[in-house]
């Protein structure tokens, strides 16, 4: 129960009391298909009586249950009665994970009051849903379901460290002069990698753990003066903050949460509850000898989001003494008229901000603490990472600097706030230990934004220490020694066999070989409808993340693969078989598997022992390099060139069919000759300071090479289109010229900057809902950042130049531009949208599909169009936010959808 106990403010009660139905198997992924509260008809009045088929259940069909929550939201719900042990015999892993859809009440009160409130803003709910994937709030009354369309709003499914605030409207407006009842519904799957095998928690039977509370936010009276509400709140927890050491910052980058908790008031000629950041200062009354830099741009705030302030610190001679624990930080604020990005002056107004620092000394070869590090991504998305600094500087002994270490962190792991990861690693005499966050403890599993991330802290180091700790700077385009344990244990595969000439050698732990085989999906319900060809398709979208699949890249690299014997988180299966592909590779591969008898997955000294630091020290010597033969011979795997880095200075650039493997096997001599065989595969280059190319032969052609062997530069090489037998030629340069779909749509995570929200209006509407929700749920999963505008508004060049969310907005000039721009096959004229001459016009249909900005841009457009607003909500909720859910780079789904999952799915490509 959740009680404002003020007569004069809304206040909200929750029932303890929560209706259950389940379990019914599903994949880890599939509640972003099917309805969140399937089987349920939400058109239609819960029947408590009525029962639903389920193959996990004897008879074959589940009813009713309950279960309670505590004081504090906390809920359990199990199925003792289901025989679960007969099902893991046959089905494993796999039959454990099921869904659950679960359904209780709250009552919103009025204030005890006779004052006249009938314009004012309606209350909101503040929302934290932990380990739950989906809720929506319902009318109390069932018969007004015929027509209401739930918003389903993703929980917190990760239980986030960091994650903002959840604001969610009632679904309608609550009385005046009574008690409103509403309803909930939550959708709560049992994911193993979420709550792991009952067993290790010694319970017969799996058990899911949600947190759900709510409580209520009160507007403020019409009469009340705008400078006594303060619209725009400090959110500390989402605060980025270097340490300073010997009294100045390691790094420049600050950033500063803020949240805008102004109430929405719409009328028909002016927009409320829009404000701009116009611009930050130090207090000058602070004498710190610190400045921030003007603000490139000002940011603005839609209601009820959470953001990110990206400022500059200066950095001047002056120390900060230790004794000084705070910055005090003025923030100018405007609102926003009408949506305009301009701000009016005269209401300005000015939030003062402390930001706490942390003094650390500096450190020496024997006294050192893990230091926090900043950077951002063209002036946005400010990010911590932590570093562990070498015991010497370069000019001190003999060897210089080593390569860095890049240390991936496990799913749940909080770096900021939790020791022990930096505590077990091991720190080195000249090597620094750089361990991201990955945006967050979960991140993108390090694919995506997570390795872009991870690379980036690389860089960062190397312009903080340039700045000031030149004795102990490392080159910029320096390789690295991945490292990881479990989720980061299979990241250091990931990252390392994408991007194979950044690596010089891996050590991963307990790492999955990828999602499917950790848990199968032989229980998922879509099998049963979808059409095998294009569950073809869609299964694409994961081929990218299949780490078995890219080992070629790593069997001329050194690898050291740790697991425990006694694993039960990560079955010890995963990393044998990871060495075994890595040996078919290369029967000679420089690769040691350590199966530690008798320990679990994680053990402190797990990556800090003498067998761990004899490999590092082995693969750091200046001196070592992997053993060449004669013939060199090596074969480079790619599926999304985009994502994808080079081998050897060869690198593909082009797919012949987008979704399919392209490799390229290259065999080297001594003299320069190169013979190449490409499968897949229409452009490829190659760095010419890294390989000799005196002959080239491809695919038995011989290929006449434009360039010397020993310039500089690089040599591109392309199919020819014209010739006969699709022949090579080389040519002096290459401009992608077409649109090279990047093979599934979660490369509009893949941001350099903020990303940009497009709606029709800024106007209340159901796009605008969709746009904070995503809004929301890339701050929570990603810290990533965004901007909502208005169509009209990224028509006059108002957005960034980064990806773009384009919701809605089928007939404005903007989507038509977009799609001449980037010549993409997708057309709306006023009509459905049309796809190769075919029609998507069902009712309840969701769009998805992926464009580049311009032909000539790295970046991307991701749209989200319907027929309805039903349709509406079931893209957003195929928005690929989480790894592992089937959306390649266009997919069309009806409602449908809601009972067979990707059995909805009318088209995908």
């Amino acid at each position: 129960m959740d009680i404002t106990p003020c007569s004069k403010q809304w206040r909200v009660e929750i029932s303890r009391e929560w209706d259950v139905l389940g379990p019914f198997p599903i994949h880890a992924r599939e509640q972003h298909f099917l309805s969140p509260a399937f089987p349920l008809d939400l058109s239609e009045s819960i029947d408590l009586t009525r029962t639903y088929p389920s193959a996990y259940a004897d008879g074959g069909s589940v009813s009713w249950s309950k279960t309670s929550s505590d004081g504090h939201g906390s809920l359990k719900v199990s199925h003792p009665n289901i025989r679960w042990g007969q099902l893991r015999a046959t089905e494993g892993w796999a039959a454990l994970q099921h869904h659950n859809v679960l359904r209780t009440y709250f009552t919103v009160y009025p204030p005890d009051s006779n004052q006249e409130r009938a314009e004012e803003a309606d209350p909101r709910l503040r929302v934290e849903c932990l380990q739950g994937a989906y809720f929506t709030v319902l009318p109390g009354d069932e018969t007004a379901w015929t027509t209401h369309v739930p918003e389903w709003h993703m929980g917190n499914v990760y239980a986030l460290e960091r994650a903002p605030v959840q604001f969610v409207s009632l679904p309608m407006s609550p009385c005046k002069d009574k008690a409103t009842r509403y309803q909930v519904v939550l959708c709560g799957p049992y994911e193993i990698r979420l709550f792991g095998d009952p067993q290790a928690y010694n319970s017969a039977h799996p058990i899911l753990s949600i947190n759900f509370t709510i409580s209520i936010d009160t507007p403020p009276p019409l009469e009340t003066s705008p400078y006594l509400v303060t619209p725009i709140v400090h959110a500390p927890a989402h605060d980025v903050i270097p340490d300073f050491v010997n009294g100045r910052p390691f790094s420049q980058t600050l950033g500063i949460g803020l949240r805008n908790v102004h109430f929405t008031r719409n009328t028909e000629s002016s927009i409320s509850g829009w404000w701009t950041v116009v611009s930050a200062a130090i207090s000058p009354c602070a004498g710190l000898g610190l400045l921030l830099s003007s603000m490139l741009m000002a940011t603005r705030l839609a209601p009820t989001q959470t953001h990110v302030l990206t400022l500059e610190l200066q950095i001047g001679s002056e120390l900060v003494p230790t004794n000084i624990t705070e910055i005090p930080i003025d923030i100018t604020i405007s609102p926003c008229l009408d949506g305009s990005a301009y701000s009016a002056v005269d209401e300005q107004r000015i939030i003062k901000v402390n930001v706490p620092i942390r003094h650390i000394a500096m450190w020496t070869p024997i006294s050192y603490a893990a230091i926090r590090a900043t950077y951002n991504l063209s002036f946005s998305n400010p990010t911590t990472f932590l570093v562990l600094p070498p015991q010497y500087p370069n000019d001190e002994g003999e060897g210089g600097p080593k390569e860095p270490i890049l240390a991936l962190h496990g799913a749940g792991v909080d770096i900021i706030n939790q020791t022990f990861w930096a505590d077990s690693l091991p720190r080195q005499d000249r090597a620094w230990v750089i361990i991201p966050s990955g945006r967050t403890s979960w991140g993108l599993d390090w694919h995506g934004p997570s390795a872009a991330d991870a690379f980036a802290t690389v860089t960062a180091l190397h312009d903080i220490l340039c700045a000031g700790f030149v004795d102990w700077v490392y080159p910029r385009d320096t390789k690295v020694i991945v490292m990881g344990h479990s989720n980061g244990g299979q990241g250091a595969w990931y990252v390392s066999s994408r991007w194979p000439d950044k690596v010089k050698a891996v050590v991963a732990a307990a790492g999955y070989i990828k999602s499917q085989a950790y848990v199968p999906w032989t229980m998922s319900r879509f099998v049963h409808f979808v059409d095998p060809a294009l569950r073809a398709v869609l299964e694409t979208s994961l081929l990218p993340d299949d780490n078995d699949l890219f080992l070629s890249n790593l069997a001329h690299t050194p690898v050291l693969a740790i697991h425990g014997g006694m694993d039960d988180n990560v079955p010890p299966w995963h990393t044998r078989e990871a060495v075994s592909v890595l040996k078919e590779w290369n029967p000679d591969a420089d690769v040691t598997y350590d199966e530690e008898p008798g320990q679990p997955h994680w053990w402190f000294e797990v990556l800090r022992n003498t067998r761990v630091q004899a490999f590092l020290d082995r693969v750091c010597c200046s001196s070592y390099d992997p053993p060449k033969a004669k013939c060199r011979k090596f074969t480079l795997t790619v599926a999304v060139p985009a994502e994808s880095g080079p081998m050897r200075g060869w690198r593909v650039h082009v797919l012949e069919v987008p979704g399919r493997l392209g490799r390229l096997e290259v065999c080297e001599d001594d003299e320069g000759g190169v013979n190449i065989k490409a499968s897949n595969i229409s452009v490829v280059s190659v760095d010419l300071s890294k390989a000799s190319v005196n002959k080239l032969v491809i695919n038995s052609q011989r290929v006449s090479v434009l360039h010397s062997s020993t310039g500089a530069g690089t040599l591109w090489l392309e199919q020819d289109a014209n010739h006969d037998s699709a022949g090579w030629k080389a040519i002096d340069s290459y401009v992608e010229n077409f649109q090279q779909p990047y093979g599934r749509a979660q490369a509009i995570l893949s941001a350099d900057g903020i990303i940009d929200i497009v709606v029709p209006s800024l106007h209340h509407s159901f796009e605008l809902s969709v746009a904070l929700r995503i809004a929301h749920s890339l701050r929570t999963f990603h810290l990533l950042d965004t901007r909502i505008f208005s169509a009209r508004e990224a028509e006059n060049g108002l957005s960034c130049g980064g990806n773009m969310i384009v919701i809605g907005c089928a007939d404005s000039l903007l989507v038509r531009d977009l799609l001449k721009l980037s010549q993409s096959e997708w057309s709306c004229e006023g009509g459905p949208w049309v796809l190769n001459d075919k029609k998507y016009d069902r009712p309840s249909s969701g769009l998805l599909f992926l464009t580049k900005k311009t032909l000539n841009t790295s970046n991307v457009v991701l749209f989200l169009q319907s027929t309805d607003p039903g349709g509406l909500e079931r893209a957003l909720r195929l928005f690929p936010i989480r790894t592992g859910i089937l959306v390649p780079d266009w997919l069309v789904v009806d409602g449908r959808a809601d009972r067979t999952g990707a059995g909805g799915a009318e088209g995908a490509g």
